[in-house]
Parts: C-alpha cells; sequence; structure tokens
C-alpha cells in the first residue's frame, strides 16, 4: 500500500518535531543533525487517477512554499507531470522557519551565542553543552529576566565564592525571589562556565525545631524554639532521654517531662542531628511514620552512627491499627543496610501486605504517651 501524500500542515509538524529536539546543539554550532528531509510521497499514478481533483489539489498547496524540491513523473494515462517530491532544510534557520518558529530559533541563538561570548575564551565543552540544554529556557525569559541572567553569571564568575546572601547581590532587580525562580539555570550555567560547584552564596541558617520538655535543660525560659544546627550544637546538654519524631503534631503534643527533650527530625534532613553533639553520644528514641519512608529515614538517622531505638514501628502496632491503615502510592527503594532484621522484615511485610501504611497521627494520643515514657532510659 502506498504511503499517503504528506500535506503542508503534516510536514510542518514533522520540522517542528526536529526543530525542538535540537534547537539546544543547533544554538552552539553542533549541526550534525542537519540537513533535514521530508519525503512528502506525492500520489502515484494509481491514486491520481482514482481522485484526479485531490491529486490536483495536493500538488497546489505545496506551490509556492520555500524549500520544496520537485519532480517530474511520466505517467501513462496522465502524461508528464510536475509533483512536489521533498521538502528539504539545510540550516537550523529554514527548519525553524518551515516549523513556524523564526522567533524563537532567532531568540534562542542569540541569547545562547551571547553567553558563550561572555564567558573568556576557549569555551569549554561543558559550558557550551550546558548552554545549549538551556536553549529553551533562555529563549523563554522576558528580555530583562535575561539582561539579568547575564549579569548574574558575570558577577558569579568573578565572586565565585562570595559568601553572600541572594539579598545581598549587587545587581539591579535581583532578589531572592528572583533567584528563586532560575536557581536551577543559573547552577547550571555558572557550574559548567567555572567547574565550581554551587553559587559560593550563603544559604539560609539550617533551623531544627526543638522543644525542651524539661525547663531545667531550657536556655533562658525557652521551652520551645527553632535554632541553626550550628547554635544547638554549641549548647551544653545532658538531657536523660532525646526524642525525635517526624510528626510536627506529635511534638508539639508532648506534655513536660523531667530530663526530656522532643526534636522534629524533618524527613530525609534528619542526618543533620548527628551535627548536634548531646543528641549524637546521647542517642534518641525514634518515632517515625510506619511505612517504607518512615524506616527510609531512619535508616539514614543510623547511617550516622546514632545509637536509636524506636517505637509504635512494629508489627503489633501495624496489626492493632488495621482498621487506620493508608497506602503508600509510591514506596521507599534501595536497600536500607543500617536497619536491624527484625526492622527489615517490617518494610517487607508493609510491601507485602499491599505497600501499607500507618501515619503516626493515626495511632491515639494515650496510647502513644504511654509508650513513649515507657522507652525512657
Amino acid at each position: 500500500m502506498s504511503p499517503t501524500p504528506v500535506t503542508p500542515a503534516g510536514a510542518a509538524a514533522q520540522a517542528l518535531k526536529k526543530y525542538n529536539r535540537h534547537v539546544g546543539s543547533w544554538s552552539v554550532g553542533d549541526d550534525a543533525s542537519l540537513p533535514f528531509g521530508i519525503p512528502l510521497h506525492p500520489p502515484t499514478e494509481a491514486q491520481a487517477l482514482a481522485s484526479v481533483s485531490a491529486a490536483v489539489d495536493w500538488a497546489k498547496s505545496w506551490e509556492g512554499a520555500a524549500d520544496v524540491l520537485w519532480t517530474e513523473r511520466r505517467w501513462a494515462s496522465l502524461g508528464q507531470q510536475r509533483v512536489p517530491d521533498r521538502v528539504q532544510l539545510d540550516t537550523p534557520g529554514a527548519v525553524a522557519a518551515f516549523a513556524g518558529k523564526t522567533t524563537h530559533w532567532q531568540r534562542a541563538s542569540s541569547r545562547t551565542n551571547a553567553l558563550l561570548d561572555s564567558v573568556p575564551l576557549p569555551h569549554t565543552g561543558r559550558f557550551a553543552t550546558a548552554v545549549g540544554r538551556s536553549a529553551v529556557e533562555l529563549a523563554a525569559l522576558a528580555p530583562e529576566d535575561f539582561t539579568r541572567l547575564a549579569g548574574v553569571l558575570e558577577w558569579l564568575r568573578v565572586h565565585p565564592a562570595s559568601g553572600l546572601y541572594i539579598r545581598q547581590l549587587p545587581i539591579r532587580g535581583v532578589d531572592t525571589k528572583w533567584v528563586q525562580n532560575y536557581r536551577s539555570l543559573v547552577t547550571r550555567l555558572h557550574e559548567a562556565a567555572t567547574g565550581r560547584s554551587g553559587l559560593g552564596l550563603a544559604d539560609k541558617p539550617d533551623l531544627v525545631r526543638v522543644r525542651f520538655l524539661d525547663p531545667a535543660l531550657a536556655p533562658g525560659g525557652l521551652v520551645d524554639l527553632a535554632a541553626p544546627v550550628t547554635e544547638l550544637a554549641a549548647m551544653d546538654l545532658s538531657p536523660e532521654v532525646v526524642y525525635v519524631f517526624e510528626n510536627l503534631e506529635s511534638v508539639l503534643a508532648m506534655p513536660p517531662l523531667p530530663g526530656a527533650v522532643v526534636v522534629h527530625g524533618s524527613g530525609y534532613a534528619v542526618d543533620r542531628l548527628a551535627r548536634i553533639p548531646w543528641i549524637r553520644d546521647h542517642g534518641v528514641v525514634y518515632w517515625g511514620d510506619l511505612d517504607s519512608h518512615g524506616f527510609g529515614i531512619l535508616n539514614r538517622l543510623r547511617a550516622q552512627n546514632i545509637a536509636v531505638v524506636t517505637v509504635l514501628m512494629d508489627v503489633a502496632t501495624l496489626d492493632a491499627f488495621k482498621d487506620l491503615w493508608g497506602h503508600e502510592p509510591k514506596p521507599a527503594v534501595g536497600f536500607m543496610q543500617h536497619l536491624l532484621p527484625e526492622e527489615l522484615a517490617i518494610v517487607e511485610q508493609l510491601a507485602v501486605r499491599g505497600n501499607v501504611r500507618l501515619e503516626q497521627e493515626r495511632i491515639d494520643w494515650m496510647t502513644a504517651m504511654a509508650v513513649l515514657i515507657s522507652t525512657r532510659r
């Protein structure tokens, strides 16, 4: 069966697909994927005889179209006919024009070239690759944002380890929100241009939420605070028990307890607790969700060589609250090498039972309190 003749719209769609796939590499001078030809599959003699008007209309639809190669066909019944045979696109600009992306191509190519020219020669292949990968993002920027981007990249190149906060950057129109919106783009281009990791800017303090359940341990009488890890690490404390909970509501609900501190684990950021000596050296009582990620967080905590005792993360608890199970849509993957054998068995049970989960807050508070108090060491 002969293929259906390609219409101008169909050819434009093919050109657009080609353009979208290669605009990045073309913008930095890699045109190995060119030239690009689109066979038009003109009607055969049999197809033309079946509908002469359709064949004529198809041929006329290509009249005046740029980059179309025509050929002569000699048919026994219809004589010699001149028909469009293929579209031949030899340059990025030609593909862009045929796909209706001329303006986009002009913007993408001019902006990538401007960035390549902004970095002292010779350009590294790594930087050219990063610029090419970013071509679509660059083309989408408003003119003022591209100007700011170029200014930020130049300033960071000259000051690669400034230690400033974003708010302090001396670039007009660049503020915290701007950098947050474009940080991945800025980071990708800066790292490729300089070979450095990161932007050399100051990060926001890494805050940990802590409640001192024993007022005698509370600094200056502050029983509930969020403080940088560095400041908590400098505190001289000797608690009898440190609880680490994943649920903030559980942290807030804890009553006064002699010698006790409760810390919000903050998910997989829990490993930062190892930087606080009075937590790392004392060990913790950990209570997380009874699901694969709860054990994934436990695994990360144990990887910091912190002694950990778990509560309410066993099969008995799982079975006792079966009516409150939920489903875990995206279970944690990978082997959790720091879990104990009985903990790995629970992870397996969660999967066998259908990737179920028992969220911490679903366990009634009286039951939780009884177990938590019993674990005090």
